[in-house]
């Protein structure tokens, strides 16, 4: 019996030490990897930051993400501060979570969500905080496909504190109806997809005539601006420049 307790004892004991050197390792190394910091912040370019979410969603459109220590990364981050390369402006579907979509982590992106991916003072006020004080290097508008917000805007729905923010959609709406000779079904899901992407391209071009500040960064090419398409079939995102010309992958 005596000799039962000791190995029990014993076996406690060990346990303890592990347990212990274990909180300590993860104490010790608590840095979690794929952070954004002011050091990899200062060391990028717009164009790599971009190159870097297509990456990301590449990987979560093959399954393939990054398998991050997120509670690490909010206790770096917390200590050292946010550091994001990117401002993604992207509607509030829930099946377009950016940070999933584009497989960043906790501090990699700022991220501003509302329907219809409108902009209005308040979103600016967001931008240039991130790219002028905090330095992020790229802004990316996201719309989507299959749009709530964008096929309520076709339909002109009139709806409380919605009906405003529909307005703000409406010249995608009047554009692509006057390029279908005044016949816009919205029904069709092209059609809405078609208006969502305009749309996106309506809100790249009223950031910089908004805000002189991020055009400064723009036209000093230490900001780009780049729209996005995120299919929601697939997950897959289309990114395109300010003419709508779809922005490939580098090699």
């Amino acid at each position: 019996m005596l000799r039962i307790y000791a190995t029990r004892s014993l076996a406690v004991f060990i346990s303890a030490i592990a347990l212990i050197t274990f909180v300590k390792a993860e104490t010790k190394h608590y840095i979690a990897p794929y952070t954004s910091t002011k050091k990899s912040l200062e060391a990028t370019t717009p164009e790599m930051v971009l190159q870097n979410l297509m990456a990301g969603n590449m990987r979560f459109i093959n399954k393939k993400v990054i398998h991050r220590n997120l509670s690490n990364q909010a206790i770096v981050t917390s200590l050292k501060g946010q550091f994001p390369s990117a401002l993604v402006l992207s509607c509030m579907d829930s099946r377009g979570t950016p940070e999933t979509i584009l497989d960043q982590g906790i501090g990699d992106i700022f991220t501003v969500r509302l329907a219809g991916n409108v902009v209005d003072s308040d979103q600016l006020a967001g931008i240039e905080y991130a790219t002028k004080i905090v330095g992020s290097k790229l802004v990316v508008i996201m719309g989507h496909t299959q749009c709530g917000a964008v096929s309520g805007a076709c339909q002109n729905v009139k709806l409380g504190n919605l009906t405003q923010l529909l307005d703000k959609i409406q010249p995608a709406v009047n554009d692509i109806r006057s390029k279908q000779n005044n016949k816009l079904d919205c029904a069709d899901s092209k059609t809405v997809d078609l208006i969502a992407k305009k749309n996106v391209l309506n809100m790249m071009q009223l950031i910089t005539e908004g805000s002189p500040i991020v055009m400064d960064l723009v036209t000093n090419k230490q900001v780009m601006i780049v729209g996005a398409m995120q299919n929601i079939n697939s997950g897959k995102i289309i990114f395109f420049d300010g003419t709508g010309k779809e922005i490939t992958t580098k090699h």
